[in-house]
């Protein structure tokens, strides 16, 4: 067992000393991470709001000859946030003359195609569609 050699006179300073993280640079007066936010980044709820692609939306991105622009991503990704906000678990977000299949929960684009490949205009398996 480990043994505190340490005169302390309160709990504070026992938590300051053993269960606060200083980091580099850092002063006492800095603000300090919330509970929430180190559980967040524990389960990688944080920064998890990029958008993911398939392996089958990737190949289809590829064997389509298709390539988004910064713009276009950044709107493929306003798109999945505003569908996330309805409640909507599959979507058909549009961009454009592409059209993508999102799986909103996991932010993740499940295919891809654009307006050639969509000739018959009918998409099935999405509660929901965003046209940006």
């Amino acid at each position: 067992m480990n043994r505190v050699n340490h005169p302390f006179t309160s709990i504070e300073q026992v938590a300051d000393q053993y269960f606060v993280q200083k980091q580099p640079g850092s002063s006492k007066g800095a603000a300090k991470t919330s509970f929430d936010e180190i559980l967040k980044q524990k389960q990688g709820l944080v920064g998890a709001t990029e958008l993911k692609f398939s392996k089958h939306a990737s190949m289809r991105l590829e064997n389509r000859n298709i390539s988004l622009t910064d713009e276009q991503n950044n709107r493929l990704e306003s798109g999945v946030q505003k569908a996330s906000e309805k409640g909507i678990n599959e979507s058909l977000v549009i961009v454009d003359s592409l059209a993508f299949i999102v799986n909103i929960p996991n932010k993740t684009v499940v295919t891809a195609m654009d307006q050639k490949e969509a000739t018959d205009n009918i998409f099935t398996n999405i509660d929901g569609a965003v046209i940006i």
